[in-house]
């Protein structure tokens, strides 16, 4: 079992100089820094959390997201056949993300997040996993006036993802993550997402995590879990009604828990959370392979992430150890 992140990490921190990658966005929309110069200090800010996450003791950490303007536009408007819009709410968060609009045929022109990857890797003193949207989220979260089809949709969505996931793939990715919370969110999701995965994972031998947050999922609990990848993470925080399901559910793929709430900034102990952890682990067994925040940190303030990540890490590293 390793402790893992899933997502982004706090653009921002408490103190001199840790809100420099906030101010040099600004900057750079008002004109005054070139995209040259944001790159290096979004580099710079991409160490910063690297190293903290590894400080925490993360087994597996991600690059943070730290260069993306939410977690669909960085990708989506670098494809072929979207414009970007106005702020829309993403799903019931405090936060906003720009609109994609799918005006024609969705395709992949060249690798987005792989200069990110490489990046990180190279600057990592810990293993790092990719993430990228999930095909029916990135759907979703768009206005859709070329396909009007769900599952079409979803599909071309699909296809894209892939020509990034297989790009990521090339540059040696180990892990890929697919954050799915939209599937969770329409009725129709979970079924429209399973008749893409193949085009998803088609060429793929890396290994691939899928993720879903922000509610319950016991009604399509056994669905989920019976997806043909290599571990699904669930939000135990916010659905609570998934951890009592999962407990009673034949469980034969890998899970990551998501048991440290991100969106709130009360701290849980290494006590507490160890306790839980062995809750699931007395249930689970060995398919308990990773625990982790029930979704990317960027809600929280900087210290405040740093210190649940470290609770969270000291109590999985005393449970292995036990």
């Amino acid at each position: 079992m390793i402790v893992t992140t899933v997502g982004n990490y706090p653009k921002i921190g408490n103190g001199a100089g840790r809100a420099k990658l906030r101010q040099s966005i600004t900057k750079f929309q008002d004109g005054g820094l070139t995209a040259e110069e944001l790159s290096r200090v979004e580099d710079e800010s991409t160490t910063e959390a690297l190293r903290e996450q590894a400080e925490a003791g993360v087994d597996l950490v991600t690059d943070g997201q730290l260069r993306w303007e939410d977690p669909v536009t960085y990708l989506a408007r670098k494809m072929d056949g979207v414009e970007i819009t106005g702020l829309i709410r993403y799903f019931d968060s405090n936060t906003y993300y720009r609109q994609p609009v799918i005006k024609g045929a969705l395709a992949w022109r060249a690798p987005i997040t792989v200069r990110d990857f490489e990046f990180a890797r190279a600057n990592s003193p810990k293993p790092v996993k990719a993430v990228l949207p999930g095909p029916f989220t990135l759907g979703y979260l768009a206005k859709d006036e070329h396909y009007r089809d769900t599952d079409r949709l979803t599909r071309a969505c699909a296809e894209a993802l892939n020509a990034e996931a297989r790009a990521l793939q090339a540059a040696g990715a180990q892990w890929i993550q697919f954050d799915e919370p939209g599937i969770l969110w329409d009725r129709g999701g979970l079924a429209a997402f399973r008749k893409a995965l193949p085009a998803l994972l088609d060429g793929l031998w890396t290994r691939v995590a899928v993720y879903t947050y922000f509610r319950d999922a016991d009604g399509g609990l056994a669905d989920l879990l019976s997806l043909p990848v290599d571990c699904i993470g669930l939000d135990l925080v916010t659905g609570p009604k998934t951890e009592a399901h999962l407990l009673r559910a034949k469980v034969t793929r890998p899970i990551a828990a998501g048991i440290v709430d991100a969106r709130n900034t009360r701290r849980e102990t290494p006590a507490g959370l160890k306790a839980r952890i062995a809750k699931l682990k007395n249930r689970l067994g060995s398919a308990l392979t990773a625990v982790n925040p029930h979704c990317g940190l960027e809600f929280l303030p900087r210290e405040v992430a740093a210190e649940k990540l470290a609770a969270l890490s000291t109590a999985a590293h005393e449970r292995r150890s036990a």
